[in-house]
């Protein structure tokens, strides 16, 4: 049979689309409204299940609104524990994105990785951090200082990217070499200048390191920024490039695929990348080069 894993991704909307709300409402609505989603995945059948970047709050950063630190909690804590205790419920292994307080001052937009037994197995923290119109994260997030971190789940070796991380292709090979089979990359995304990229990019970053991804973006319009529609379209996609099961543009919605993962090694086989790297020779990478 071969060993084969059911995974799901979490697309959403925020209910509550006012600057002003309190921080705990916003945060419980947005948790509330996730509850039914993962109760269904846990339904179908799924092993290894993503939510979407900072999973438990709108997109805050185009206020530079100090505000929306209130949001951050630590890692593990109170969202990580709860979403260990589903965990266990469904033996479904559960990546979960917040926002992270690690002391006051010093946040992270940070992935949490629970295990099929509500185990907590550690964290990445987003390591590209980006700083534009309507993006300006570099306000409320440090980069991260854990590395390219590769979790040993009861299913498959899981590895996380965050949003802005997949414009780059040092990190997504980072997590090849440290083993990661599935990549899942929790994103929050509007149409534009990028928009092409979103099925260009990753489908090339799980064909040049032979493993799978699962990249998840949330949907709808945020009030009272508006800095666009969040489009969705999430999706699975092979070592080979090709999708296995996408989302919609503006539903929420539960996508979920079964991913053969004995595919890794006959790809690797085929296209040989990991051996034929030249790493002696990719020094000038690492120097601050223009």
């Amino acid at each position: 049979m071969g060993r084969k894993v059911v995974s799901g991704l979490i697309q959403m909307s925020n209910p509550i689309n006012d600057d002003a709300a309190p921080i705990e409402k916003v945060r419980d609505a947005m948790i509330d409204k996730h509850l039914p989603l993962i109760e269904e995945a846990g339904q179908r059948g799924v092993q290894i299940l993503c939510l979407q970047e900072m999973f438990n709050g709108p997109y805050f950063c185009p206020s530079q609104d100090s505000r929306w630190c209130d949001l951050a909690e630590t890692v593990p804590g109170p969202s990580v524990e709860m979403m260990s205790k589903l965990a266990a419920k469904h033996e479904m292994v559960i990546v979960v994105p917040i926002y992270e307080r690690e002391m006051p001052g010093v946040y992270y937009n940070t992935a949490a990785v629970i295990d099929a037994d509500g185990t907590y197995l550690g964290k990445y923290r987003k390591n590209h951090i980006p700083h534009t119109n309507g993006f300006w994260e570099k306000y409320f997030f440090k980069p991260g200082n854990l590395g390219y971190p590769v979790f040993e789940t009861r299913y498959a070796k899981v590895g996380v990217y965050i949003c802005y991380d997949r414009h780059f292709p040092e990190g997504a090979r980072l997590l090849g070499l440290n083993g990661a089979e599935i990549v899942f990359n929790p994103s929050a995304t509007v149409t534009g200048l990028s928009q092409y990229l979103w099925k260009l990019e990753q489908p090339a970053h799980a064909v040049a390191n032979g493993y799978f991804m699962g990249c998840i973006n949330r949907v709808g319009t945020e009030a009272p920024w508006n800095i666009g529609k969040f489009y969705g379209s999430s999706y699975f996609v092979d070592p080979r490039g090709n999708f296995l099961a996408e989302g919609s543009e503006d539903d929420d919605e539960l996508i979920v695929a079964e991913l053969p993962l004995d595919m890794i090694e006959e790809v690797r086989r085929t296209w040989q990348f990991f051996r034929d790297r030249r790493p002696e020779t990719y020094g000038d990478m690492i120097e601050q080069l223009p």
